[in-house]
């Protein structure tokens, strides 16, 4: 059921009509080199064969899984010789990630000399996986997951068949053919596998229902690379969801995760972070709860501890947000890398020795507990960074009180150390 033509792929009209890339592409019968990005059966491979066919080229198809550099170059050389012979050669390289950055550029004099068309398919952003000489001579077509109603197509196509489908020979419910779209996530390769292995299990002439599938398919295998883009793209929706007090989101995030295999330590660290970062102290009780959940989670493991994880998810929700301690100490860090480092005031530094006594070590100092008002007053910052300010409450949650208690505090110290002698 692999389309053979533009007018038989499924995807967005923009990618494939008249005026697209792969239409004049098709129509002209000159592609250029192009890397196809996209998920799992989304039509990478099949793109490459259309395109190769209206090119009357010869098609090279090779895995940078199985295939090395070696075996790679002596394509190349081979279009190389094809090309003065006036025959022209498409090499297509699956997973062309799987190539590191030095090995790709095998592929730079060739493509450069108009010696080989390169295809290359990945499932990686190529942004991060392709080197940039080689990128820069790539056109880059982006495949998304296939629409529902594409998926659906594809179902209805592939039973009606005589020649290379099933011809009529099984009946899905329309309850079962819109379990299967779901089923699919958008991957056409994945909703014929499994409307063939639902055929093959089924009694001709009969019709597959929606509990059928469950019984024969059992649980969907989530497309989740704990490696890759989309292990950050789904860490990065669970953090803006809850940043974002979006409890139901949240939860969702973090079981496509658990379920699809991540490591629940490394989603309790970052949730850890969360609590530090934008949580702060408008809810102290959000970083111990963090902590405590990443301690149950190592003690009782999955599937038992993603109930903790659950938990931390919605109070992180629903907790007042503040990143005054994120500002603050990122604040710190720029002074620190931006100015002198100087030492800290001498006042504020211990006399251990009589040397240091008579060079001013301690010198001013006052025992903040010995005073009525707790402070003294005294300047602790190194003097080009007098008066500093770093930690400014967000003035939510407990922040409120902490706001109220640090202005107090700030104005109390200002006039302590205008009365101080010498000031």
């Amino acid at each position: 059921m692999r389309p053979r033509s533009l007018d038989e792929f499924e995807a967005p009209p923009g990618l494939t009509g008249r005026d697209s890339l792969l239409g004049r592409a098709a129509a002209t019968g000159s592609p250029p080199s192009i890397v196809f990005w996209g998920p799992p059966g989304s039509g990478k491979t099949t793109l490459a064969r259309i395109l190769a066919a209206t090119a009357n080229a010869l098609f090279v198809e090779m895995s940078a899984v199985t295939s090395g550099v070696k075996e790679t170059r002596a394509q190349l050389e081979n279009a190389r010789k094809l090309r003065r012979r006036g025959q022209r050669s498409i090499v297509f390289l699956d997973e062309i990630h799987r190539f590191n950055r030095a090995q790709q550029d095998v592929f730079l004099p060739f493509v450069e000399a108009g010696d080989v068309i390169l295809f290359g398919a990945t499932t990686e952003n190529p942004s991060f996986e392709l080197n940039g000489a080689l990128l820069s001579r790539l056109r880059v077509v982006i495949l998304p997951p296939l629409a529902e109603e594409s998926v659906e197509r594809l179902i209805e196509r592939a039973l009606a068949d005589p020649e290379r489908g099933l011809g009529g020979s099984v009946a899905l419910t329309r309850e079962a053919c819109s379990w299967l779209v779901r089923f699919s996530d958008g991957d056409a390769r994945r909703a014929l596998n499994a409307l063939e292995i639902a055929a093959q299990n089924s009694d001709p002439g009969g019709q597959v229902t929606v509990e059928f599938l469950e019984g024969l398919l059992q649980k969907k295998v989530l497309l989740y690379d704990r490696a890759g883009e989309g292990h950050f793209n789904l860490i990065s929706a669970l953090h803006k969801s809850l940043r974002d007090s979006d409890v139901d989101a949240g939860l969702y995030w973090l079981a496509r995760m658990l379920e699809a295999g991540e490591d629940p330590l490394y989603v309790a660290r970052r949730l850890i972070r969360f609590a530090s970062e934008d949580v702060g102290l408008a809810d102290p009780t959000a970083l111990t709860l963090a902590v405590a959940a990443k301690d149950a989670v190592h003690f009782i493991g999955l599937p038992e501890g993603a109930l903790a994880l659950a938990e931390l998810v919605v109070h992180l929700a629903l907790a007042p947000k503040s990143n005054a301690i994120y500002v603050a100490y990122s604040s710190a860090v720029a002074d620190v890398q931006n100015f002198p480092n100087e030492g800290p005031p001498l006042a504020i530094r211990n006399a251990v020795t009589a040397l240091m006594k008579g060079a001013g070590y301690g010198a001013g100092y006052v025992y903040a507990h010995d005073t009525e008002e707790g402070t003294a007053g005294l300047s602790c910052l190194p003097d080009s960074l007098a008066g500093r300010r770093y930690y400014e409450p967000a003035g939510r949650g407990h922040e409120a009180a902490i706001k109220e208690r640090l202005g107090a505090i700030r104005r109390l110290r200002e006039e302590l150390s205008r009365r101080a002698p010498g000031s």
